[in-house]
């Protein structure tokens, strides 16, 4: 695939960026190189490499979702919670209808 200048000044023009015709000559063979170069990733071999999302491994460090024995964090307190909402309703904290 090859960029022209026709091609570099309607990408400029849809990015609303002023470029002058020195500019656009000057960006045709450095976008045509870059092209090149991702044409050429193309040609690597990776059907034994597996998908990846980093290149180190990442862990999540959870904790173990256990309701403790403490008052404050220990859960099972909702009626003293619900006692300070100005409008309960079932369980839940009751806000007014914002979608019609």
């Amino acid at each position: 695939m090859a960029v022209g200048p026709a091609d570099v000044a309607k990408i400029a023009a849809l990015a609303r960026i002023k470029v002058t015709q020195a500019e656009i000559d000057a960006m045709v063979p450095e976008l045509n190189g870059i092209l090149a170069w991702v044409e050429q990733l193309g040609e690597v071999d990776v059907s034994g490499v597996a998908p990846m999302t980093a290149v180190i491994p990442n862990l999540l460090r959870l904790r173990d979702d256990v309701v403790g024995a403490d008052p404050l964090t220990g859960g099972n307190i909702r009626d003293k919670i619900l006692a300070n909402a100005p409008a309960p309703e079932h369980g839940f904290f009751g806000v007014p209808k914002v979608i019609e």
